[in-house]
């Protein structure tokens, strides 16, 4: 199966979506920004508005999908339920991407409702295939789960990196040389990590010898409650997702 006759509508701006729009045209796609007008003939619609929008376009495209399209939504917490109704459309997929999509490096995880046939889901396929890796996922509660670990956990990752990259400037590294160091002993380690697919503390253990520099940082990591605060994190980054799919525009967070 390929996409290239296939007319793919994109709903709403965005860096996802123009990074999606990217990669599927170097594919040989066409794609259109005239969505209104592109709805009407689509054989995909992708839905990548923000939360915040999807009940007023839900409302906008309310009937208006052909019933032989697919609907790709993107939108975070958005239930499958909630489209099938908002939409008056029954073949949907929901899918949870993370920035790094945006060079071909992403990874998704996606669920599908039961009206959607194998042809559209090896379609959905393809489309996710363009931008990184996918998981399809049985049950929905599972994209509630990706957003707040692999879906936001881009934003972890450079918190983390930012940092490192801070103390290697407070040791005295100019910050081009510690951004340098940094980077690359990210990349490093998940291609180390790839190459030798062992548990994540074996290879933790490997770098940690009795009584050296990783040992006495690894103590200090701990004992700031760094494994729980992540934790903590992840589960808040969950709530968010589980409260946008119930329509909660904002929650203030509570301080313990």
């Amino acid at each position: 199966m390929t996409l290239k006759d296939q007319l793919i509508t994109f709903i709403g701006p965005g860096a996802m979506a123009s990074a999606m729009a990217s990669r599927l045209i170097e594919g040989g796609v066409s794609t259109t920004t005239n969505n209104l007008e592109a709805v009407k003939n689509a054989g995909v619609v992708v839905l990548s508005v923000k939360p915040q929008s999807i009940q007023e376009v839900m409302d906008e495209l309310h009937g208006a999908i052909p019933k032989d399209a697919l609907v790709l939504s993107i939108v975070a917490g958005a239930r499958l339920d909630t489209l099938v109704k908002g939409l008056n459309h029954k073949a949907i997929v929901r899918s949870m991407p993370n920035t790094p999509a945006q060079v071909g490096e992403g990874i998704t995880v996606w669920t599908a409702t039961e009206d959607v046939t194998e042809e559209q889901k090896e379609r959905a396929r393809l489309i996710l295939k363009s931008f990184g890796e996918e998981v399809y996922a049985d049950h929905e509660d599972y994209l509630d789960m990706a957003t707040a670990l692999s879906g936001t956990g881009p934003a972890y990752v450079f918190l983390l990196m930012e940092a490192m990259v801070d103390a290697g400037v407070h040791l005295g590294f100019p910050r081009r040389i510690s951004e340098q160091l940094v980077v690359q002993t990210f990349k490093g380690s998940v291609a180390f990590y790839e190459h030798s697919p062992v548990h994540l503390a074996r290879l933790r253990n490997q770098v940690t010898s009795p009584g050296g520099t990783s040992a006495a940082a690894l103590y200090y990591l701990e004992k700031a409650g760094v494994r729980t605060a992540l934790s903590r994190a992840i589960w808040a980054a969950y709530e968010r997702s589980v409260q946008l799919g119930k329509g909660k525009k904002h929650v203030q967070p509570e301080d313990d």
